[in-house]
């Protein structure tokens, strides 16, 4: 079984940062696509940014110039660096990875938990 555990959330002031992080475990063979989405209350969940096959990255327009994501392969994990917070940056924060298991050759899409971004004005 693969699972992604998420870190780093909590509660920060507006211009303050914060640095999420995903670890990816069970018996992973690769991992193709890593992902950010967020869920802010009465919103629908949106992306926040992704690492697509490993080369090209997308972030949303309301996060670009103070959010970066990345991934470290050697450790199956991803992060999501967070800079010059605003209060409508807050939301529920969730992980998401495309990656294959060992022994198979299908790609399946993985959530994490989500933890929680609150950032006070």
């Amino acid at each position: 079984q693969v699972q992604l555990a998420e870190s780093g959330g909590g509660l920060v002031q507006a211009g303050g940062s914060l640095r999420l992080s995903c670890a990816a475990s069970g018996s992973i063979a690769s991992i193709n696509t890593v992902a950010w989405y967020r869920q802010a209350p009465g919103k629908q969940r949106e992306l926040v940014a992704a690492i697509i096959n490993g080369l090209s990255t997308n972030y949303a327009d309301s996060v670009k110039g103070r959010f970066t994501i990345s991934k470290d392969t050697a450790k199956n994990t991803q992060y999501l660096q967070m800079n010059s917070l605003k209060p409508e940056d807050t939301a529920v924060y969730y992980c998401n990875a495309r990656l294959r298991v060992i022994g198979s050759f299908r790609y399946l899409e993985v959530w994490g938990q989500g933890t929680l971004v609150t950032v006070s004005s």
